[in-house]
């Protein structure tokens, strides 16, 4: 989330007066003062599709065409290449949020399409991809909004109601689902967790959920934080009130969790936060991780840190023995019981 010096963007040929950048939040988004948005990141797509190399099998579905909300849902090779997958045992469910800052990104960009084919195979599970409408076009609370009606379109295919959706309906096990996210999409994803320690969704029981360096923050700083310089809190303050104008800042518990008094009531019985040691969101989820324990909630926290690895780093660099193990982790904390 923090700015970057190296981010180069393409040269900007359009007329004098669009030069002029009103709010500038690299590396994701410049709004000029003639009120073009520019996302610098996230802008591609590609099409759902048999993935060579996983065999995993992907397709796009609509859940709400009026307010625009889709999803990518995906299949292991377990399921398609299967001759008798009218028998075979249903695999755990996973609902999965992109990152991006609110503002950028969506499922169907090269960056979480490999990913998801990465995951669904090595883990052999459904997932749900949800595509949420971005920021500022589509400010703060809509994403949550829109996440939870992609939940509620989820749950529907359980108990008896909707079947429209085979892969779900026919695949999924809706004893074992979980949420995931990166960064803003980890954001929600704890978001969505609390919303259902209250407001119950009938046909499926969440058992977990797996945060990747969350997008969380405070107005006091917590851990190494106040080493930080000054330009990364008011970078990471000003984003958030940027995409959520509505906010009362820093302090919200949607984007400070530990600040909220319903903590306790997370509705999952267990977590997996990842923290990277060269991240400015390290320290947040980290005390996330201890408040969540303190708070009197009953289920179970893990709180897993990669030392030299920097925000978001299995998404863009290389696959490493970090990677790797991060995704190790998650494979067994979809399956632990």
């Amino acid at each position: 989330m923090a700015p970057t010096m190296s981010q180069s963007v393409a040269p900007d040929l359009s007329p004098p007066m669009s030069h002029a950048v009103a709010i500038d939040f690299s590396p994701l988004v410049k709004i000029y003062v003639n009120g073009t948005i520019e996302r610098l990141i996230g802008k591609s797509s590609v099409p759902p599709s048999l993935d060579p190399k996983t065999g995993v099998q992907s397709k796009d579905v609509a859940i709400s065409r009026r307010r625009g909300i889709s999803a990518r849902l995906y299949l292991p090779n377990s399921v398609t290449n299967s001759t008798t997958n009218s028998t075979q045992s249903k695999l755990p469910l996973l609902v999965y949020f992109h990152g991006g800052g609110f503002c950028v990104e969506h499922a169907s960009s090269p960056t979480y399409h490999n990913y998801l084919n990465s995951l669904v195979t090595a883990a052999n599970v459904v997932a749900v991809s949800v595509d949420y409408r971005l920021a500022p076009e589509h400010p703060l609370p809509i994403a949550y909004q829109d996440s939870w009606a992609a939940l509620n379109w989820v749950s529907s295919h359980f108990g008896g109601g909707n079947r429209s959706e085979e892969w779900l309906s026919r695949y999924a096990d809706p004893q074992r689902v979980f949420f995931s996210g990166d960064s803003a999409g980890a954001n929600i994803a704890h978001q969505m967790a609390m919303k259902l320690g209250s407001d119950r969704l009938n046909g499926f029981k969440l058992n977990g959920i797996v945060l990747v360096h969350p997008f969380f923050w405070g107005s006091q700083p917590v851990g190494a934080e106040a080493t930080l310089p000054v330009v990364v809190s008011l970078y990471m303050t000003a984003l958030w009130r940027f995409v959520n104008p509505t906010s009362f800042g820093p302090d919200d518990p949607l984007f400070n969790p530990t600040m909220d008094p319903k903590l306790r009531e997370l509705g999952c019985g267990k977590v997996l936060v990842f923290v990277a040691g060269k991240d400015a969101l390290k320290d947040r989820g980290l005390y996330y991780g201890d408040v969540l324990k303190k708070s009197g909630w009953k289920g179970v926290v893990e709180v897993s840190e990669t030392k030299g690895e920097s925000h978001v780093f299995h998404l863009f660099s290389p696959p490493n023995k970090n990677s790797e193990a991060m995704l190790e982790k998650i494979v067994s904390f979809l399956h632990q019981s």
